[in-house]
This record gives C-alpha cells, sequence and structure tokens, in this order.
C-alpha cells in the first residue's frame, strides 16, 4: 500500500467562495507561487472564461513555471448534446492546464431534481465529458458531487457512477461530502466498501465543514484507502469551510506516517498560512491548529511550571 498522498489545493476555487473573501489575477498568482513552494501536488486555478480574473490567471499561470499540476474546474456535459459542442469543456481545453476537475453529480435526487434528466442521460453525461477530455490529453479528477448523501440514498447508483467515471478515463475518483454533513464512521465504511468495489482506482476525497469535521472526515476517508485529499489554506471555503489543508498536512505527515509534501516543506506552514491569510485579507484565527499563534502558547499556572521542565508535558509534537 502505498504511504504517499496526493495533496489537491484548492484554496483559488473554492476557497474563494468563502464569505468575505475576493481575490485578484495578481493575488491568486502569489498564492499559487507560495503554495508551489509549500509542495502541493495540484493547485485549482479557477473556472476558465467565468470571469475575468480567472482567463487572466490562466493566461499568466504559464509564466511561473511551477511543479505543481494547475487544474481547471468545470461541469460534464449539458443534457442530451454532445461533449465536444460543450463551452464549458472548450473553455477548460483552451485553458492549457495539464489537469481538469470535472464535477458530476451522483446523488440520484440531485439528477431527477437539478438536472431534471434521467439516471441512464445522467451516466452518459459523465462518460462522454470525461472521454472527451482524455482525448485532448487532459488528467482528470472526478468530483462525484454529494456523493456520501447519494451513497446512502442509492448506493448501487452512486457506486456506477465512479465505476462509469473509471472506465471513461478518469485518474482519480474523489467523493465529495458537499454538504459537510456525513460523520467520520460513515466516511470510513463507505470509502473502505468503494476501495473493495473498485480495486486500484486511485480514489480521493473532498469535505466541508458543516458539522466541523472536515478534517476528521478527510483522515477517515484516508484510513480507508484514499490517496488524494482536497482542501484549502486555513479551511477557507462556502458556508462553514473546506477541510484545512494546515491541520490535514502535519497530521498525515508527523502523526499518521504519510507523506504529503517534502519534509524541509513542513516548517513553511506556518508562514504560508500567514502568507495567505495576508494576502486574502482575513485574519488568521489565533488558536488555528499547528499555524496559529496560540498553537503552542501556554497561559500561567501548572502547565507553564510543567512546561518548563519539559515542554512534551502538554505538547502534541515539537513546535
Amino acid at each position: 500500500m502505498s504511504k504517499s498522498i496526493s495533496i489537491f489545493d484548492t484554496t483559488l476555487r473554492d476557497g474563494t467562495q468563502g464569505e468575505g473573501i475576493s481575490l485578484s489575477a495578481d493575488d491568486k498568482l502569489k498564492i499559487a507561487k507560495k503554495l508551489d513552494d509549500l509542495g502541493v501536488h495540484y493547485i485549482e486555478g479557477g473556472i476558465p472564461g467565468s470571469n475575468n480574473k480567472d482567463i487572466e490567471f490562466f493566461k499568466r499561470v504559464k509564466e511561473l513555471h511551477l511543479n505543481a499540476k494547475i487544474t481547471a474546474f468545470g461541469s460534464t456535459r449539458r443534457k442530451n448534446s454532445l461533449a465536444e459542442n460543450d463551452d464549458n469543456l472548450k473553455r477548460m481545453i483552451d485553458a492549457g492546464v495539464p489537469a481538469a476537475t470535472l464535477v458530476g453529480k451522483s446523488w440520484d435526487f440531485h439528477v431527477h431534481t437539478a438536472l431534471q434528466t434521467t439516471l441512464e442521460e445522467n451516466l452518459a453525461m459523465i462518460g462522454d465529458s470525461i472521454s472527451y477530455l482524455k482525448r485532448q490529453g487532459l488528467e482528470v479528477i472526478f468530483d462525484a458531487e454529494h456523493f456520501f448523501d447519494g451513497y446512502k440514498n442509492n448506493p448501487e447508483y452512486a457506486a456506477a457512477v465512479l465505476s462509469k467515471a473509471r472506465e471513461a478515463g478518469a485518474d482519480w475518483l474523489v467523493m465529495c461530502d458537499t454538504n459537510g454533513g456525513t460523520l467520520p464512521y460513515e466516511i470510513h465504511e463507505i470509502v473502505t466498501a468503494l476501495n473493495q468495489q473498485l480495486p486500484g482506482a486511485n480514489l480521493g476525497i473532498h469535505t466541508h465543514n458543516d458539522c466541523e469535521l472536515a478534517v476528521a472526515n478527510a483522515l477517515s476517508a484516508i484510513g480507508a484507502g484514499a490517496r488524494q485529499v482536497q482542501g484549502t489554506i486555513n479551511g477557507y471555503g462556502e458556508r462553514c469551510g473546506n477541510a484545512n489543508l494546515c491541520s490535514i498536512i502535519p497530521t498525515l505527515q508527523i502523526k499518521m506516517g504519510y507523506h504529503c509534501i517534502p519534509g524541509d516543506s513542513l516548517s513553511q506552514l506556518t508562514n504560508t498560512a500567514r502568507y495567505i491569510s495576508e494576502v486574502a485579507n482575513v485574519n488568521l484565527p489565533v488558536n488555528q491548529p499547528y499555524v496559529g499563534n496560540a498553537a503552542f502558547a501556554h497561559k500561567g499556572g501548572i502547565h507553564v511550571s510543567a512546561i518548563m521542565r519539559d515542554s512534551r508535558t502538554y505538547e502534541h509534537i515539537a513546535p
């Protein structure tokens, strides 16, 4: 079993959905450079063609010659149409990136209610879109939206969605807890089941923090066999935020024995978190684990006297 975990950063796309976060193209380029220095594997830049900032970002990011793969985000083709005629898919190709993140429905309720189409047509939309992007030479990360809700409602269909994506050539199958309402034990059970149903598949996890469990859920999925984790720096994201990579990376690397980023980059994590919070103009919570100012601060009394003797008495890692 591989002990390497692929880190997929979506601060520049999902993170910008957060309340009060607005990044210019220059801001996005600065953050991309900082993320690349940290050693993440994928940087999701945004939705090509959706606005001038993203158009400019995809144009200029090539000049930075980053090691990380820049990815463009978009959804599957429209119902009852052809992938090669889909403007959204064309824009992803025109962005000139090596990888594309394609989001598709995996909850039957969403297929009927939001897309207003059949379960078969949704599978066709997923298969056509992925194989079209693969024919254009892109690496494809398939994000199965509302996957855990879908699996709880109709496990056969949710699994069929991932099977279809894999069959069409998707390089990663990412299970998304889009509503952020799934619990760690449920994530573990479901990812374990999928790992057995799709042996050898590259599974990923994308969690939201609506129950304050995004980090726990991501770690649970990794423990059950997922090999890519999607998240944002400082947990930025819509509603209650995305999984916080500033907590996930050190926990995976220091406590769980996985390799995420180069070992010497781990000491840059606090600097990265603070830099990005400054560029985004958002205060870094003082009590944020690992990177907050108070993460290893101690106030008064027995804690301090014990720490003076040996810091291991109240610190879970060496700061």
